[in-house]
């Protein structure tokens, strides 16, 4: 455990010290708890057409006193229901409307986005503290809870508008990394599907548990998080996997507004949570629109 967290406070040291603010660079995770499994993979279907008209609101969440999880919440404001529920995870120095560009979208195609702001690693806050993003699996298992809890809240305008047993985590850089966490060790069970953004890996197994399929997506002259680092995520999946690599991206550049990124993340949400088979072979396409990515496709 000596040897394990001393890895971890290098790996903290390295990258932060070779970033800014606007470029922060992920650090390790350790989720501590294990949350059983409730969910079957969804059956073949078509996920919605057509785009959601999309509200936004603000929900004040913790883990404990010291844990604060504010959250913004994006959802469909019309339409049938229930839909997917999807957890974001930010950055290091950064925070979730940073990646509205993205996050929008999502909703507006048939998602529940749930992006909280970690207490220690976003934009500006007061103490801020790298390391601390070992917490952040259990904050994001946290968030999710809760957020599910207004599912069946009378009158609460989330009431029956999330289907609990489709639920996916998505991340970028040090939300990346938490994103693979909550797929380590004790892993969260309730999740069906992952999106790691610009993310690497740090433990020697990162992944256990049910397979569940996971989309990376990194650009090619990333200097914070090399390709070759998350390639090596993506290798070490054992699982239903894809990997989007773009050409000219940076490492925050593909979390703006880059349609092809945005697409095929719409498109790999619509395959994994509502099994929408007609999504998946949009996929490569997407992704590759303007041959400006390629896609290794092994979902």
């Amino acid at each position: 455990m000596i040897r394990r967290t001393a890895a971890l406070l290098t790996v903290v040291v390295a990258l932060v010290g070779g970033c800014s603010p606007a470029e922060p660079a992920p650090v390790a995770t350790i989720p501590p708890a294990p949350v059983p499994s409730t969910t079957t993979a969804p059956a073949p279907s078509r996920a919605p057409a057509g785009d959601f008209r999309i509200e936004q609101r603000e929900l004040d969440l913790s883990r404990g006193r010291d844990r604060p999880l504010a959250t913004t919440v994006w959802y469909p404001a019309d339409g049938d229901g229930p839909f997917p529920l999807v957890l974001f995870s930010h950055g290091l120095s950064s925070e979730p409307q940073a990646y509205a560009s993205v996050l929008r979208p999502w909703a507006r195609a048939g998602f529940v986005v749930a992006a909280p702001r970690y207490p220690h690693t976003a934009y500006r806050v007061r103490e801020f503290d790298a390391v601390d993003v070992i917490n952040q699996p259990a904050d994001a298992s946290e968030v999710i809870t809760r957020v599910l809890a207004l599912n069946r809240k009378p009158g609460d305008p989330l009431e029956g508008r999330i289907d609990a047993g489709r639920i996916a985590a998505a991340g970028h850089s040090a939300g990346g990394i938490t994103t693979i966490g909550m797929f380590s060790g004790n892993r969260d069970g309730r999740l069906d599907a992952g999106i790691v953004l610009s993310g690497r890996r740090v433990l020697p197994v990162p992944f256990a548990g049910d397979p569940a399929p996971i989309l990376f997506v990194h650009g090619k002259l990333d200097r914070t998080v090399r390709y070759a680092e998350g390639l090596a995520a993506f290798d070490a999946v054992p699982w239903p996997k894809a990997m989007m690599a773009v050409t000219e991206g940076g490492h925050v550049a593909i979390t703006k507004d880059f349609g092809p990124v945005i697409a095929a993340t719409t498109d790999f949400l619509r395959y994994a949570l509502y099994g929408d088979r007609a999504a998946k072979d949009r996929l490569k396409s997407d992704a590759t629109r303007g041959n400006r990515a390629t896609l290794i496709d092994r979902l």
